[in-house]
């Protein structure tokens, strides 16, 4: 294949990189992370208190309507991952969008428990519609031989929606109330995000330009690049700790997305410097992924995968034997930012790397699974063991969590190697 492409309808030949879809489909998708994040999964962070106040519901209710949403994602994730891998990303995270809009819409008007409640039954499958597993999916069928760079960029993009989003949300709830800010929020992804995902992912790599260039990595002498995707026992064994890893994980993520300022208050820090400490996790968070972009896409995933999962242990071994003191309260918090950064871009590397890009939106609905299952349940779990037995036993489970998701790490990348030797 020559670099310029074959006449078509008469017009002039035109260099290849101008048909890439690279750039496009990046911005596009990434501006629509970003807000999709914002308004669905963050939004509760500075709206989830106003709605409390201004329709006198428990924050146990405001916040369980997301919990409720997010087990309704976890129960129709594979469904929606062969809905990606059937019909395309394209129109899946369009839906989604839209629903995402209906969704606030409906929370926006809510007079009663039940209609907010319904409202997040909608919001809930929305998200998995639009979040980083359909993202990632969608990403992938249009760029097949650059997939794993590509997640890394969307993840920048997602990993300051609440940077961008808690600000704007803060603002517009003082200026116009929490139902008129998710009107707004309604609106940004009915006439936003969604024209922004149609148009971003019409286009897919042309087959010359996939030929030029390698699958795994962005060079011939990429560590996943020409392996053969694991089959039989090993594919299962493989799928399987990974759940057992990214669902750990996802325990302590999601206990700490809710409890980090609690958690670090319990080291004896003032609540004014755990809350100024929990902000640096966003900008570490950040920093993890673009460390990824710029060196680590020279790594196997499964070795970036155990990079991550060490540094959440070791962020966690902090919390729990170092005691208390703003000095080790921020290393833990930079540490533990750092690994949720880097696991964000392994749910969807490594599975790319070892399975392969067919059937890729199914795995990932398969894994997200229980990782929505935790997120949904950890909050509330961790709440109930630091009630019942005190700080000290939380920080310990977390730790567990984070040892197990480690095990589980370790064996997926010994398993691998022994795989990729042969007999």
């Amino acid at each position: 294949m020559s670099r310029y492409d074959a006449p078509d309808a008469g017009r002039p030949l035109r260099p290849v990189a101008s048909r890439d879809p690279l750039a496009r489909s990046v911005w596009a998708l990434g501006l629509t992370e970003l807000i999709a994040w914002g308004t669905t999964f963050y939004a509760l962070g500075v709206l989830g208190r106003p709605i409390s106040a201004g329709t006198g519901w428990s924050q146990s209710l405001v916040f369980g309507g997301m919990s409720a949403g997010l087990v309704t994602s976890a129960i129709l994730s594979t469904a929606i991952g062969r809905l990606v891998d059937r019909h395309g990303g394209r129109p899946v995270m369009t839906s989604g969008l839209l629903t995402a809009a209906i969704g606030q819409l409906v929370i926006a008007a809510a007079e009663t428990e039940w209609v907010y409640l319904a409202g997040w039954l909608l919001l809930g499958p929305a998200m998995r519609m639009v979040l980083y597993d359909a993202a990632f999916a969608a990403i992938v069928q249009v760029l097949p031989s650059r997939g794993r760079r590509a997640i890394s960029y969307l993840t920048l993009f997602g990993g300051l929606a609440s940077t961008v989003f808690w600000p704007l949300g803060h603002w517009l709830d003082g200026a116009i109330g929490w139902r008129m800010t998710l009107v707004v929020f309604a609106a940004l992804n009915l006439l936003v995000a969604a024209p922004l995902a149609w148009w971003g992912l019409a286009r897919r790599e042309p087959d010359d330009i996939a030929r030029e260039r390698p699958s795994a990595g962005d060079g011939a002498a990429h560590p996943d690049h020409g392996r053969r995707p694991l089959e039989g026992a090993e594919r299962l064994v493989a799928l399987v700790l990974i759940g057992v890893m990214l669902a750990a994980n996802a325990f302590v993520f999601g206990a700490l997305s809710v409890h980090l300022v609690t958690v670090l208050q319990s080291t004896g820090l003032a609540l004014g410097v755990a809350v100024g400490l929990a902000s640096l996790k966003g900008v570490a968070q950040v920093a993890g992924r673009a460390w990824e972009l710029y060196y680590g896409q020279s790594m196997a995933a499964v070795s970036v995968g155990r990079i991550a999962i060490a540094l959440l242990v070791a962020s966690l071994v902090i919390l729990v034997a170092a005691g208390a003191g703003p000095g080790m309260a921020l290393a833990f918090t930079l540490i533990l930012g750092v690994s949720n950064g880097l696991v964000t871009i392994v749910r969807g590397a490594v599975p790319l790397a070892l399975f392969g890009a067919e059937g890729y939106g199914t795995l990932l609905g398969i894994l997200a699974t229980p990782q929505l299952l935790m997120n949904a349940v950890a909050p509330f779990a961790f709440a109930a063991i630091v009630e019942t037995f005190g700080p000290a036993a939380g920080q310990g489970i977390l730790l567990g969590a984070g040892l197990l998701s480690l095990v589980a790490m370790e064996a997926v990348a010994r398993r691998l190697a022994r795989a990729r030797a042969g007999p």
